[in-house]
């Protein structure tokens, strides 16, 4: 396989007799700075050392390979020679490298049939990759009962005005990572309610946003927030 990235400064030395092989699998986007915005200049996602680091803690080896879609038999036939595959390519990016994800995805079921753990598997990503799948928390100890997914203008009105007021929040695209359409919201009064539900947000209410993508800041009213998210940005 084609090595990709330029170097793995801070991988720990592989065990020399690993209780498991496992591997690490990332998507180097070609035509994106860096080969996408989760990348640092490494051409490694921000997390690939730790989490690679955090296998050889536990003494299994963890190797670093980038899928290109140009060598996808190969790619397949190393895949067979570990245990384990961990999936780090985010959704959207194989086929913005000119790949197909359906390809891809077929191919990781081939390895979980042969009896090589996928983490996640292609089916937990469809099943669970939302962001929706948050919500089916949201009652648990470990959600937040503020959690809301919105498929609808006037769901997202409601919603948004009412959650918006009881603390800061983070909106999301429902699918996609990165930090691309990842919003931090905060209402520059910082007047919030108590309890949720007890007041909404006004149109005229002030927030301050940032974008997880690359941190910058913008300043809206609730109400461009809103015509933003529901007709793209635009005069309003």
């Amino acid at each position: 396989l084609t090595r990709i990235a330029k170097d793995d400064r801070g991988l720990l030395p592989q065990p020399i007799n690993p209780i498991s092989a496992t591997a690490l699998v990332q998507i180097y986007v070609r035509g994106q700075p860096f080969g996408g915005s989760d990348k640092s200049s490494s051409g490694h996602r921000y997390d690939t050392i730790p989490i690679a680091n955090g296998m050889i803690n536990a003494g299994m080896s963890c190797q670093l390979i980038h899928y290109v879609k140009e060598e996808h038999d190969t790619f397949l036939e190393v895949c067979k020679q570990f245990k384990a595959i961990v999936v780090r390519c985010n959704p959207g990016q194989i086929k913005a490298d000119g790949g197909d994800q359906g390809k891809f995805d077929d191919s990781m079921r081939v390895i979980r049939k042969a009896g090589i753990q996928v983490w996640p598997s292609p089916d937990v990503m469809e099943f669970m990759g939302a962001k929706d799948a948050l919500c089916k928390v949201a009652t648990l100890n470990i959600g937040l009962e503020d959690t809301l997914a919105y498929y609808s203008t006037e769901a997202f009105l409601e919603g948004f005005k009412k959650t918006m007021k009881f603390q800061p929040r983070v909106i999301k695209q429902n699918r996609g990572s990165s930090g691309e359409g990842i919003w931090i919201i905060k209402l520059k009064s910082g007047e919030y309610c108590k309890e949720y539900g007890e007041a909404s947000c006004t149109d005229d209410d002030v927030l301050d946003m940032m974008e997880a993508n690359d941190n910058h800041a913008e300043e809206h009213t609730v109400a461009e927030f809103v015509e933003f998210c529901v007709n793209g940005r635009n005069d309003k």
